[in-house]
């Protein structure tokens, strides 16, 4: 194994290797570990004092507002800290230790850290239930791994913030494993069609409002996965969070109620609009490859055969 695992990575994480790959397995709500303490104590704080001000980052949404989130992607600018780290995940020794850890072989590093990078969360901010895009955007690889490693030396369920892992957010009977985001944990989960995840609006108290939510993403992929598996490329599906529990019939809604109902709203908007915009694009696309296809004397013939075709069916 390279030196980076060895002096990075916290040496436990390789002993219990077996142990780690067992509790991957289980299905609790899909296959997903827990693992405190992923890093060397000493190289945890590093990237923790080395983590980018929240205004170095992308702090857009998918709608395109500035929002409460900010990532950096290309960690590797960061920082010393940040350059070891890109050197150890990209490592045929790391790399074969999460295959070992999570059954998925031949796993891929991203260089280009689409998605991933450095996360901050400040207050107000939340993630609806979703499944990530199955499909690297420019070499077309199956995303199969999240790890996710968490740099907050304090954090409370109670804040929200805390990961949701959830088996079917549209069903009834929703299960929901919480993952408390705290100092050097990390979490890794396959990414499927049924790995859906998110975490809830953040509300710190008011002697904590200094804080914000700070992890760092990667994600891996492979050239290949299981026939069960595959599924038409698809960009992230999120599903809207339902009304809560204290919604009932008679209730007579005070401002704060008002407030939480025009935030799902628009959150639903949202992800309409991001909808509208996706079907728009598509649509122009297959309009110029159209174009393309009848342009020029074989694409009239095309077009000649084709009104004939469609005279013949009348």
């Amino acid at each position: 194994m390279s030196d980076h695992l060895e002096t990075l990575l916290n040496p436990d994480v390789i002993r219990r290797s077996a142990e780690i790959a067992e509790r991957f397995a289980r299905r609790e709500p899909f296959r997903h570990v827990v693992i405190e303490d992923f890093f060397s104590a000493d190289y945890a704080h590093r990237l923790l004092a080395d983590f980018p001000s929240f205004e170095r980052g992308n702090a857009r949404n998918e709608a395109g507002e500035l929002g409460n989130k900010s990532t950096v992607e290309r960690v590797r600018d960061l920082s010393t800290a940040y350059r070891d780290l890109d050197e150890l995940i990209k490592s045929s020794g790391f790399l074969d230790l999460i295959g070992n850890l999570t059954g998925v072989d031949k796993l891929l590093y991203d260089p280009f850290y689409f998605g991933g990078g450095t996360h901050e969360n400040r207050e107000g901010q939340d993630l609806d239930p979703h499944v990530d895009f199955n499909r690297h955007p420019i070499e077309n690889w199956h995303r199969r791994l999240n790890l996710i490693v968490y740099l907050n030396p304090e954090w409370d369920d109670a804040w929200g913030g805390s990961l949701e892992l959830h088996s079917d957010p549209r069903a009834r009977d929703n299960r929901i494993k919480l993952v408390n985001p705290l100092f050097n944990r990390a979490v890794i989960f396959e990414t499927t069609e049924s790995s859906w995840h998110g975490f809830r609006r953040i509300e710190l108290p008011e002697d904590r409002k200094n804080l914000s939510r700070r992890s760092i993403a990667l994600y891996f992929y492979t050239q290949d996965r299981p026939a069960e598996e595959l599924a038409d490329p698809h960009s992230t599906i999120y599903v809207d969070r339902a009304l809560p529990a204290h919604f009932v019939a008679g209730k007579t809604l005070a401002d704060v109620d008002v407030e939480e109902l025009r935030t799902l709203l628009h959150r639903r908007d949202q992800h309409n609009q991001r909808l509208y915009r996706d079907i728009t694009h598509l649509t122009a696309q297959l309009e110029q490859a159209q174009s393309m296809l009848y342009a020029g004397n074989l694409g009239r013939l095309r077009y000649l055969a084709k009104i004939v075709r469609e005279r013949l069916r009348r």
